[in-house]
């Protein structure tokens, strides 16, 4: 067992508890991301706390930590920075944009037109941007945590399906039960309450590398990684399905899986833990047909089926 992996996803959930209430499932997913070095989407109606979950993660990691509020009007410069001129000096020089952090929150991110939706495929893929013909590198750690509405709402604009695909994750944040909901009203209800920031985690700054190492240590036999290519070549078939599984796809599958059978001490990945991944990898990037969108189905819908009918190696 990696005592490193399960470490670092047990103290990143304990840490979001602190401040995000009632998002157990999430807070782990999330921590799992980060050792995959993905990025998340958080997908919910407002109100639901997406946006402080992604504040609180930044609190938990620690590093640098910039937002950008998505609006109609926001232009790709304002994300990753532009070359200005400088009098002074008689020169031009680049002004970083808020991209150049270590987490980035895209708040709303469904609120801003598509160019500058697609500004962030660069810095999302290769942790760089390029400006006027200059690349600059982005941090090692670099990672988006971006929210967005439910696309029926108004003023939204749907993600493109490159960019969309670039999330190794995507979590619905869900209305909390009685319980949960009365903690929350209890806990910050008071006109001078103020949203806490969690503690750091507080372990060896070595901790998330050693984690990775254990993660690449994980076995993936063929026939798991058949059992992987099996469920993206049967989503590419399935009649519900406009658009598929990506390969891009499929690696961020079989990645998680290897993070969660590393975190739950197995020695090699097993299907058990590509079903069990899936519902955060799959479904966002699953484009429904327009006559499945008429019978309401969902990604979700369409993740259980495809994991009911591939067959499971033996």
């Amino acid at each position: 067992m990696s005592g490193a992996v399960a470490d670092w996803i047990e103290a990143t959930a304990r840490h979001i508890d602190e401040v995000v209430f009632g998002v157990g499932e999430a807070a782990e997913a999330i921590a799992m991301a980060r050792l995959a070095g993905g990025h998340v989407l958080l997908e919910g109606v407002p109100g639901m706390g997406k946006t402080l979950l992604a504040r609180t993660l930044a609190d938990c990691f620690g590093g640098g930590f910039a937002r950008v509020q998505c609006t109609p009007d926001l232009m790709p410069a304002d994300v990753v920075g532009t070359t200005v001129y400088e009098a002074e000096s008689n020169r031009f020089r680049f002004r970083p944009g808020p991209v150049f952090t270590d987490l980035l929150l895209v708040d709303e991110i469904n609120r801003t037109g598509p160019r500058t939706q697609s500004a962030l495929l660069e810095a999302m893929e290769e942790r760089a941007v390029t400006v006027d013909g200059e690349r600059h590198a982005l941090p090692a750690e670099f990672m988006v945590v971006a929210t967005q509405n439910p696309i029926e709402f108004e003023g939204t604009y749907p993600l493109p399906e490159s960019q969309i695909d670039r999330f190794l994750i995507r979590l619905a944040i869900e209305y909390p039960d009685a319980e949960t909901e009365q903690r929350i009203l209890a806990t910050y209800a008071m006109t001078e309450a103020r949203w806490p920031a969690a503690s750091p985690i507080d372990v060896d700054a070595a901790l998330l590398g050693r984690a990775r190492e254990a993660i690449d240590q994980v076995t993936v036999e063929d026939a798991l990684l058949a059992y992987v290519v099996a469920i993206a070549t049967a989503s590419r078939r399935h009649e519900d399905l406009a658009l598929g599984l990506s390969t891009r796809g499929a690696r961020a599958l079989l990645l998680m899986a290897r993070v969660a059978a590393c975190a739950a001490g197995e020695a090699f990945v097993r299907p058990d833990d590509v079903k069990r991944v899936a519902p955060w990898v799959l479904p966002h990037r699953l484009l429904l047909s327009p006559d499945a969108q008429l019978d309401g189905r969902s990604g979700v819908d369409v993740t259980d089926a495809l994991l009911a009918a591939v067959p499971v190696p033996r």
